[in-house]
């Protein structure tokens, strides 16, 4: 396989979608995620107050599965479900997702929504580190400056509101960027069979049962891993928001994205969502942070300057062993 300008995604010209109409899509799919993954931080920081990390993600694991598998039974009928391949989703769940959420809300714990949202801005280069190791893409010039401007805003947002030292959580965010970034892309290339809402619900199934497996573990040796106190109405549509908005239907939404746009570029819209979640928390009371809103829109630039500097003559078929790049 030649190395391509562009990453490894589903071919438009195959689905009869142009591909100026498909990026199109590709973007507002992406922006959609993220405002409904960045509505889950502020939701998660209440829940945090009283739920430990671990009970909490897999308490938000479990009601997205809940959610996932059967609109998935109703919208694709059991034969869908019977012809998954439930163990390379499994294995992509649990060992990718499964991991990288909990990490990522461990962050969260240990910082603040907004910090946490920042420090995943790290996504879309250990995205395109991925792409460039599986020889999906050939970096241009227009996609490194994109690429830069992006990571750039989120410093610039950063500065405002990150604690001096931010060191484990700040790891763990990091860690977590390079999980999602190969979680994703595993499951383009390795269950190019099953639909966005099919791949979400086996590899979040998987992700499900790995964080169940360490919290039972957990429980076994004694540690104290229940809530503080009994969950109330109101935790309840706070852990509702945090799983079907801001997993269950953010995470759909995603994988449909990167099966556009590939894993890099969708990735980079990650980086404004440090600036939804100031508009959501703005909106709960919250202070207004200008140097966030001038991060965000450095951001925004760079997503346009990326993908315009990214494109090229590539097409993409789907094989019995993943996707194939050809030019």
């Amino acid at each position: 396989m030649r190395f391509a300008p562009d990453p490894v995604r589903v071919p438009a010209a195959a689905s009869g979608i142009p591909h100026g109409r498909a990026l199109s899509r590709g973007n507002a799919l992406g922006v959609t995620s993220m405002i409904l993954w960045a509505a889950g931080f502020p939701a998660a920081d209440i829940l945090l107050q009283s739920w430990h990390p671990l009970t909490l993600i897999t308490a938000r694991l479990a009601l997205t599965v809940a959610f996932l598998v059967p609109l998935w039974l109703l919208l694709e009928g059991p034969r869908a479900l019977r012809g998954a391949p439930w163990g390379k989703g499994l294995m992509i769940g649990g060992s990718a997702l499964g991991l990288g959420t909990f990490l990522l809300l461990y962050a969260q714990s240990l910082t603040d929504p907004v910090t946490v949202a920042l420090i995943a801005s790290a996504t879309p280069i250990a995205a395109t580190i991925i792409e460039l190791a599986y020889g999906l893409r050939r970096l241009q010039s227009g996609f490194v400056l994109g690429l830069l401007a992006s990571v750039l805003g989120g410093v610039i947002a950063t500065n405002a509101v990150a604690p001096a030292d931010l060191g484990p959580g700040a790891a763990m965010a990091v860690a977590s960027s390079f999980l999602f970034s190969w979680g994703s892309f595993a499951c383009i290339r390795t269950l190019p069979m099953l639909s966005p809402l099919g791949s979400s619900a086996v590899t979040m199934t998987g992700a499900l049962l790995s964080m169940a497996a360490v919290l039972g573990l957990g429980l076994l040796a004694g540690m104290d891993l229940m809530p503080q106190a009994r969950p109330d109405p109101a935790q309840w549509i706070h852990l509702a928001i945090y799983a079907l908005l801001g997993m269950a239907i953010s995470q759909v939404l995603f994988i449909a994205s990167v099966r556009r746009i590939g894993v890099a570029q969708a990735s980079l819209h990650i980086n404004i969502a440090p600036f939804y979640v100031m508009v959501i928390l703005l909106v709960l009371g919250h202070g207004w942070h200008w140097p966030q809103t001038i991060g965000g829109a450095v951001v925004a630039c760079g997503v346009v300057l990326a993908q315009r500097g990214g494109h090229g003559p590539q097409v993409v078929s789907s094989s019995s062993d993943g996707i194939t790049a050809k030019n």
